[in-house]
């Protein structure tokens, strides 16, 4: 059994090296069965022993750099009783790991592969917030899961912003910034056109 486990393990990682290896360089789309085992040295029956369709194999792609993307956001609050969000070096680690999969992350983050893989990243970190934190501020009227939301779905936007500018700004400089939306009111918004 334990040897079974590793097969399946290995020969999942073998499909999902490959897939990424296609997708660097031809669009999603026009990859096929045929080409990500043969890549991956199998053959089409043990894919489909794995996997539905090539966006099942991307999805679980997806879910194995979100995993790892929670374990970062983890430790970023592990072993501490509370911390302030304007602490910007919590968050350096996360913006590193995106940065060093920036690939991966732009194919999710973008949402043009698979539709709703914004949604799961957003599920993802929403889960830790709703899960394994608190507001200290018992001052709060209104619903803290609409805070938790906010909190993420602007992460998100963070994220696109740096992908869009192709990842110019520095992991340090894109966490300063984090911390400092999140723990400031920019106050009045100006109307340039009346």
């Amino acid at each position: 059994m334990v040897n079974e486990d590793k097969r399946i393990l290995r020969t999942r990682n073998n499909l999902k090296k490959a897939m990424l290896e296609l997708i660097n360089n031809k669009d999603f789309q026009d990859i096929s069965i045929t080409e990500i085992t043969k890549v991956a040295h199998c053959n089409r029956v043990t894919f489909y022993s794995h996997y539905e369709n090539s966006t099942l194999l991307l999805a679980d792609i997806f879910q194995d750099y979100l995993n790892e993307l929670a374990k970062y956001y983890r430790d970023s609050f592990k072993g501490k009783k509370t911390f302030s969000i304007s602490d910007s070096t919590r968050n350096v680690p996360i913006f590193e790991f995106v940065s060093r999969n920036k690939f991966v992350f732009s194919l999710m983050l973008m949402g043009e592969v698979i539709p709703g893989s914004q949604n799961k990243f957003c599920d993802t970190i929403l889960n830790i917030s709703r899960n394994d934190l608190m507001i200290e501020n018992n001052d709060i009227w209104f619903d803290v899961e609409a805070i938790n939301s906010y909190q993420t779905y602007a992460l998100l936007g963070f994220f696109i912003y740096w992908i869009k500018e192709g990842f110019k700004s520095t992991p340090e400089e894109m966490a300063k910034r984090l911390a400092f939306l999140y723990s400031t009111q920019l106050g009045e918004a100006i109307v340039r056109i009346n």
